[in-house]
């Protein structure tokens, strides 16, 4: 007989691009689909070209979690200097997420950090990359998140675009130069630059998706 805790459980990851996210969570036990409005040949899981809230408001409750990294350009610090403006989706992805009533996460870069609801943050150092990268993430549907301890940043930083020094850790963002010591950091080895600038690193959502199963997998627990 099937033990209800052994199905491989899914989840739906929200404007994917190029699959940094999904790959946590595909490493840390879950079936992921990605959804994007734009065409995403390198992403390395099941993929759907879909308009993500408009895909979550039809589907979301097929999933058994979910993921959505709305576009951050709208709080970039780049792209506030540069003149440029982008839509903010954070609250509608996060109203329909609600409404899909499944366990959730919301993540955006620093800029977005006053419209987020209790954040954790997650840096590279947290996981023993060679690199900073901070990322929020907001939970919901049930799921929490504890804050971990966040280690001092002692190792000096590229200037942003420049070759990375011997000793310095890389800015991966922009024109940046090294995409082949930016795969390897991150843990991003399909990538190409395009891709690595807007990545959530693996290791983030794989820690969170271990954290997500255990919450998933008890509520099953309970139902049998």
């Amino acid at each position: 007989m099937t033990h209800p805790t052994d199905k491989r459980l899914r989840l739906l990851d929200l404007y994917c691009c190029q699959g940094g996210a999904a790959k946590g969570y595909a490493d840390a036990g879950f079936d992921v689909t990605g959804v994007d409005s734009a065409p995403q040949p390198r992403y390395p899981y099941r993929f759907v070209q879909a308009d993500a809230i408009a895909f979550v408001r039809a589907h979301g409750a097929e999933f058994d979690a979910i993921h959505a990294s709305p576009p951050c350009q709208h709080d970039s610090e780049c792209q506030r200097l540069q003149g440029n403006t982008h839509p903010d989706l954070i609250a509608p992805t996060r109203e329909a997420l609600n409404a899909a009533g499944r366990p959730w996460v919301l993540e955006n870069v620093r800029g977005a950090v006053p419209k987020l609801h209790g954040p954790v943050m997650l840096c590279g150092q947290m996981f023993r990359l060679a690199n900073y990268r901070h990322r929020y993430f907001e939970t919901g549907g049930g799921l929490a998140l504890g804050q971990p301890a966040h280690p001092a940043h002692l190792v000096p930083q590229a200037k942003m675009g420049r070759p990375v020094p011997a000793g310095h850790y890389g800015q991966f963002v922009g024109n940046f130069s090294g995409v082949d010591l930016a795969r390897r950091v991150l843990g991003v080895p399909w990538m190409n630059r395009d891709g690595i600038r807007e990545c959530i690193p693996p290791a983030y959502t794989q820690f969170i998706g271990r954290t997500a199963l255990a919450h998933l997998r008890a509520g099953l627990e309970v139902a049998a």
